[in-house]
């Protein structure tokens, strides 16, 4: 099963909310898709930390020039 992507993850989760806000579900359907909405939260979340690490960020240099410098991943990687 391939991993769902956070577009995708996103829209569920708005529709998620479409349903709650809806107040029409009986406690036990409002519950199922309240879990539902939490493990697309969660996923959402994982996405945009994985994309961050990804992102280049602009720093100035001692000479006060741009340059790129990626984002640490990990504890590891923040002390090289």
């Amino acid at each position: 099963m391939s991993e769902i992507k956070f577009e995708k993850a996103m829209s569920r989760l708005e529709e998620i909310v479409e349903e709650l806000e809806k107040g029409d579900l009986d406690i036990d359907k409002s519950l199922q898709i309240f879990e539902e909405g939490i493990k697309m939260s969660r996923i959402c979340s994982k996405k945009l930390a994985e994309a961050e690490a990804k992102i280049e960020k602009l720093t100035k240099d001692k000479k006060g020039e741009l340059i790129s410098e990626l984002f640490p991943v990990g504890e590891d990687d923040a002390e090289q």
